[in-house]
C-alpha cells in the first residue's frame, strides 16, 4: 500500500462528508474518494494490462487528473506527470527517457511502445522539469519524499489553513502537484480544481488577469500557490479594478525572484503573500516564510524535511528528504548542491542572491539555459551574436548583433521562436555593436561576457542606443523600393517630382512642430535654447523646394494645390498629435530619422539623379543643402541627446522615431515610379 495514499485516505476517514475534490461539474466528498481511486486504479490496470512501467500523465487540471495520479499510488505505478506547456517534442522525449508503457491523456489511455529505462528503485513520481538546454531531465522521487514534503509544508502553515485551495498552476508542476494538492488533502482541505481556461489560464504565459481574479473569489479561496508573474498580474488586475480578495489566507510565491516593490503593493492590497523557495530534486519545497514576517526579502526557514547550510562559496546546500535521482543514475549518498547563491540571518532564514551558472529563471518558473536560445539565434544567417537575459521576467530578453546592416533581424527572431517553447521564447529585442575581445564582451575563445556586455549598455550614450533601438524601422524605410531606385539614379523625372512635391508638404509643417515643441517644453530650457536655433535655421525650407519643382520643369503651384498624400499626410498627423498630446521631447525623434535621411539622399542620391536626369544643379538645391546643413545638425542633435538626464525623454524619442521611420517609408512606398526604371 502507498504511505501518500494512506495519509490522504486517512483524512478521508477523519473528514467524512466535507469536499474533497470541487470540480464545478461535480464533486467528491471525503468518504467517497477511496472508492473513486479504487474504481480509477481498476480501469488504468485493466487498460494497462501486465506490463511494467512509468505511466504518463497528461490531462488538463480537473478531478480526473486527481483520480488518476492517486490510482498511480495505489497501484504501485511511478507516474510520469507532463505539463501542458511542453511542446510535442518535449513530451515524447520526457515518455521515450522514463520507458513509459502508457499515457493518460485526453484520448483516454493510450499504451506506448518504449524501451524500459534504469529507474531508481522506489520512484513514484518522474518529475521532467522545464528543460532548461530543451531536452527536460526526469527527476525520480519517492512517496517517503513527497509525503515528507507535503507534511512539511502542513507544519509549517498550520492545518488551520485548510480551507479551499484553487490551483491556478498545472497539477503537471510539481510545486502544485505535492504543496497543493496532497498538502491540501492530508490536511482535510478542499481543492477546487478546475481546467485552466475556465480560470484565464488558458495560455498558461499570457493569463488573463481579470479571469484569473473572478476564479479566485467566485471559489472563496483560501490559499493560492503562485509564481512571481501570476503575483503580479492579479496585483495589477486588483490595482486596476478597486477589487480585493478577503478571503485569501495565504499565497505562497516561489519558483523566481520576487520584486521587493510587489510584495510592499501586494501587502497594500490585503493578500496574505509568503515567499517560498524549492528545487525538484527536494520535493519542490525547501524554505517557506512564516505569517506576519516583518522584515521581508528572504524565503523564510527551512522546512522540516531538509536541512540547509552554505559551502565556502555561498552555494545553498540541502540534505535530508532528497530525490533518489535521475532517470538512468542513482543519486550519490550527500548533501545536494543548489547551484544558488544565498545567505542565512541570525535567524535562521535563507535569502537567495544569486546563482553559480547563467541559468535564468523566469517570472513564470521556468529555469532556461541562455547558451539553448542563442545557439537558436545565432543559427539564423541575421543574426551574427546574441546574448539572452530575462531573469525574474515575464519573457526572454536578446541583444543582437546582426550579420549585416540589412540583415532582418525580426524576421530570424520569429523563425527561431517557432522552434522553440511558449516559455522560451525572445519577447523583445534590441540590436547592439559587436562583442568583441578588445572591449572586455568577448573571451579569447569567443564566450560572451555577459556582465560586461550589459555592463556596456547601461553606460552606451543614448544617441548610439537610439540607432540600434531603431535598427530594424530604419532597415524597413531603405528597403522601400523608391529609395532604393533613387539612390541607384533609377527613377524618372515624374517621379522625382512628386517626391519634391511630398517633401514640401511635410517639410512646411516643421518649425510649426518645433513651435509646438517649445511651447510645451518650457521646463528644459536646454531643449528650448535647441529648438530655437532649428527654427532660425528651417524657417523657409519649403521655399526651396518649390523652387527645385520649378526649375526641374514641374508646376509648384500645383504641387501646393493638390496637396499631401494620405501617407505624408498620416505622417504629419502623427507628430502633431503625439507632440500635442504626449511626450513633446519625441519631436526629435523626428529629428533624427527626416535629417538622418536627407543626408544619405543628399551624400548618395543628389549626384546620381543629378547625372541620370540630366536637370540643372538648380533642381537639387533641397537635396544638396541639406547635406551638409543637416550633417551639422546631426553631430549638435548627438551631443544634445547624449545629455538628456529623463529616461523618459528618451522613451519617447525611441518611440517617436521607430513610428517616423516606418512611416516616412510609407511618405515614398506611395510615390508613383515609372516601372522600366525602377527595374532597371
Amino acid at each position: 500500500m502507498s504511505a501518500l495514499l494512506d495519509a490522504i485516505l486517512l483524512a478521508a476517514k477523519e473528514h467524512g462528508r466535507a469536499i474533497a475534490l470541487d470540480g464545478g461539474t461535480h464533486c467528491l466528498r471525503y468518504d467517497e474518494l477511496p472508492v473513486a481511486v479504487a474504481d480509477m486504479a481498476t480501469m488504468i490496470a485493466d487498460e494497462i494490462g501486465p506490463h511494467a512501467g512509468p505511466v504518463g500523465l497528461l490531462l488538463d487540471n480537473g478531478i480526473d487528473w486527481v483520480l488518476a495520479d492517486l490510482a498511480l499510488l495505489k497501484l504501485g505505478r511511478a507516474s510520469v506527470p507532463l505539463p501542458p506547456f511542453f511542446t510535442e517534442s518535449q513530451r515524447a522525449s520526457a515518455l521515450a527517457d522514463a520507458g513509459a508503457v502508457a499515457l493518460i491523456g485526453p484520448a483516454g489511455i493510450v499504451p506506448l511502445d518504449h524501451q524500459p529505462a534504469a529507474i531508481p528503485e522506489g520512484t513514484a513520481k518522474i518529475s521532467y522539469t522545464s528543460g532548461s538546454t530543451g531536452s527536460p531531465k526526469g527527476i525520480c522521487l519517492s512517496e517517503a519524499q513527497m509525503l515528507a514534503t507535503a507534511k512539511a509544508v502542513i507544519d509549517r502553515v498550520g492545518r488551520d489553513q485548510a480551507g479551499v485551495h484553487l490551483p491556478l498552476l498545472p497539477l503537471g508542476v510539481l510545486l502544485e502537484n505535492v504543496a497543493g494538492l496532497y498538502a491540501t488533502l492530508i490536511a482535510g482541505g478542499c481543492y477546487h480544481v478546475r481546467p485552466l481556461g475556465e480560470l484565464g489560464m488558458a495560455s498558461l504565459f499570457n493569463p488573463s488577469e481579470d479571469r484569473m481574479i473572478d476564479a479566485v473569489a467566485a471559489s472563496g479561496a483560501t490559499s493560492l500557490i503562485l509564481v512571481p508573474e501570476l503575483l503580479a498580474r492579479i496585483v495589477s488586475g486588483l490595482r486596476r479594478t478597486g477589487r480585493r480578495l478577503p478571503a485569501l489566507r495565504l499565497v505562497a510565491v516561489g519558483g523566481a525572484h520576487i520584486a521587493p516593490a510587489l510584495l510592499g503593493e501586494a501587502a497594500q492590497l490585503g493578500l496574505p503573500v509568503v515567499q517560498g523557495y524549492g528545487l525538484t530534486e527536494c520535493g519542490s519545497v525547501v524554505a517557506l516564510e512564516e505569517f506576519a514576517e516583518s522584515e521581508r526579502g528572504t524565503v523564510g526557514r527551512p522546512l522540516g524535511h531538509v536541512r540547509v547550510s552554505l559551502a565556502d562559496d555561498g552555494e545553498i546546500i540541502i540534505d535530508g528528504s532528497l530525490c533518489l535521482g535521475q532517470v538512468g543514475a542513482v543519486r550519490l549518498p550527500g548533501p545536494l548542491q543548489s547551484g544558488d547563491i544565498g545567505r542565512i540571518d541570525a535567524r535562521g532564514r535563507l535569502s537567495v542572491t544569486g546563482r553559480k551558472s547563467n541559468l535564468i529563471v523566469t517570472g513564470f518558473g521556468r529555469n532556461i539555459s541562455p547558451e539553448w536560445i542563442e545557439t537558436a539565434l545565432v543559427a539564423e544567417p541575421a543574426i551574427a551574436q546574441a546574448i539572452v537575459t530575462g531573469d525574474g521576467e515575464a519573457a526572454l530578453s536578446a541583444l543582437i548583433v546582426p550579420s549585416s546592416l540589412a540583415a532582418d533581424v525580426g524576421s530570424a527572431v520569429a523563425r527561431a521562436n517557432a522552434g522553440l517553447p511558449e516559455y522560451a521564447r525572445i519577447g523583445a529585442w534590441r540590436v547592439t555593436r559587436p562583442f568583441l575581445p578588445a572591449d572586455g564582451t568577448l573571451t579569447a575563445n569567443g564566450r560572451p561576457r555577459r556582465a560586461q556586455i550589459l555592463a556596456r549598455e547601461q553606460a552606451m550614450p543614448f544617441f548610439d542606443r537610439l540607432g540600434f533601438a531603431t535598427f530594424a524601422a530604419r532597415g524597413r524605410l531603405f528597403e522601400t523600393p523608391q529609395i532604393q531606385a533613387g539612390l541607384a539614379g533609377r527613377i524618372g523625372r515624374e517621379t522625382y517630382l512628386a517626391y519634391l512635391a511630398q517633401a514640401y508638404h511635410h517639410v512646411r509643417h516643421t518649425v510649426p512642430l518645433m513651435r509646438l515643441t517649445r511651447s510645451r517644453l518650457t521646463d528644459k530650457p536646454r531643449l528650448v535654447a535647441a529648438l530655437d536655433d532649428y527654427i532660425a535655421e528651417e524657417e523657409g525650407h519649403e521655399a526651396w523646394i518649390l523652387a527645385d519643382i520649378d526649375a526641374a520643369g514641374g508646376d509648384s503651384h500645383a504641387a501646393v494645390t493638390r496637396g499631401p498624400s494620405p501617407a505624408t499626410a498620416a505622417m504629419v498627423d502623427h507628430a502633431y498629435r503625439t507632440i500635442g498630446e504626449g511626450n513633446a521631447a519625441a519631436f526629435f525623434g523626428m529629428v533624427y530619422v527626416l535629417e538622418g535621411t536627407s543626408i544619405l539622399l543628399a551624400q548618395a542620391g543628389a549626384d546620381a539623379l543629378a547625372s541620370s536626369l540630366g536637370l540643372p544643379p538648380e533642381a537639387f538645391t533641397y537635396l544638396t543643402s541639406h547635406g551638409a546643413l543637416d550633417q551639422d545638425h546631426m553631430r549638435f542633435f548627438e551631443t544634445l541627446v547624449n545629455d538628456l538626464d529623463d529616461a523618459d525623454d528618451e522613451a519617447a524619442i525611441i518611440a517617436m522615431a521607430n513610428a517616423m521611420f516606418d512611416l516616412f517609408g510609407g511618405v515614398f512606398a506611395a510615390i508613383p515610379m515609372e516601372e522600366n526604371l525602377a527595374a532597371a
